[in-house]
């Protein structure tokens, strides 16, 4: 199968949307498919206002119109609602082609946060991206009603994966040689410090030991400003993530905004506790079957869900990371494409 992937999302920009993008092109690729990948590094791009480190590709119409006829793929998939994605929509409406999208952030959320726009204004922009959509994509069951209850159609549950080899297992934290040695326990953070991650809530903690954050954001100055005592790591390789994890004695993720959080299963993957609230992404990494083992602790209170965390053995964390294949979230997102040609487009495709 040939494939053509939208995205607004992708390297050298560092979030879990280009994670779960990268390693899915990855898996496909492994798998026999050939995927076409359109991204802003093949577009001219000017920086996304309020989040530097992300490009947005500059009126790339004609030349998405051009790499899809070109590229004649079997099915195509739109990852995200930025400018390609728009480019991507119009072309296949325009040509009578069907496409499957995705639905990877609560940017109606971030907006809300950053600039105060109704977050009512935003899904109904995004409802009205993703109507014309044969399947839009969703990582857990929560958003998939979510959606749902805000009228957004064709919704296929679709989970993520965490690769297990690069983020190994440590059967108890060690020494991050750069930051020395560390008061215990350490408390990690990994994201983008950004408006939606609620990172504060982390940072006003009282807690023994050290927290750490690694990762950039449009708050970082602010937060560091506040909080200089904690440990700020910036953006890192991720095979040297891999060994910030393993040296953490507890994940913190503190944000109620997420779809999903593949920070988690890396965190996991490597032995290291999670505490979060019970808020999706969250409920659908972290939740277990009474007869499965537990990776991490969900609580209102995040302090409470921290220091329950820390007692959670180090191997439980590990062995519930490894329920989660990237081999089998590429099968499950290749089962959801639709021909490019020769399907009815869904009720408004024209709109």
């Amino acid at each position: 199968m040939k494939l053509a992937l939208v995205t607004d999302a992708w390297q050298p920009q560092v979030n879990g949307v280009v994670t779960t993008l990268v390693e899915l092109v990855q898996a496909l690729r492994a798998g026999g498919d050939e995927v076409i990948v359109i991204e802003p590094g093949q577009f001219r791009t000017r920086p996304c206002p309020g989040y530097p480190g992300i490009d947005l590709a500059l009126r790339p119409g004609s030349q998405v119109a051009r790499m899809l006829e070109r590229a004649q793929p079997d099915a195509v998939h739109i990852a995200t609602e930025g400018p390609l994605g728009w480019a991507a929509r119009r072309h296949c409406l325009r040509h009578g082609l069907a496409f499957s999208s995705a639905f990877h952030t609560k940017f109606p959320e971030i907006l809300h946060a950053a600039v105060r726009l109704p977050v009512s204004w935003g899904y109904a922009f995004f409802r009205h991206f993703h109507r014309p959509s044969a399947g839009v994509m969703v990582p857990t069951q929560g958003v998939s009603r979510m959606l749902a209850g805000r009228g957004v159609r064709q919704l296929r549950d679709w989970t993520h994966g965490v690769d297990t080899r690069l983020f190994e297992f440590a059967p108890k934290p060690g020494e991050y040689a750069p930051l020395g040695r560390l008061a215990r326990p350490v408390q990690l953070f990994v994201g983008r410090v950004s408006y939606e991650k609620n990172i504060q809530a982390f940072l006003e903690l009282d807690l023994p030991g050290t927290k750490v954050v690694c990762g950039v954001g449009p708050v970082e100055g602010k937060l560091r400003a506040r909080f200089p005592e904690v440990r700020w790591l910036g953006v890192l390789p991720r095979a040297e993530l891999a060994r910030v994890y393993a040296a953490a004695d507890v994940f913190v993720f503190p944000s109620r905004a997420d779809t999903f959080g593949l920070v988690m299963l890396e965190a996991m993957a490597c032995g290291t506790p999670v505490a979060a609230y019970p808020v999706d992404g969250p409920t659908e990494v972290l939740a277990a079957a009474p007869s499965q083992t537990v990776g991490g602790v969900m609580h209102g209170d995040l302090r409470h869900a921290v220091q329950r965390a820390l007692s959670i053995p180090r191997t439980s964390a590990r062995e519930h990371a490894q329920r989660f294949s990237w081999d089998a979230a590429a099968r499950q997102f290749r089962g959801y494409l639709v021909p490019a040609r020769g399907l009815p487009q869904p009720q408004g495709a024209r709109g």
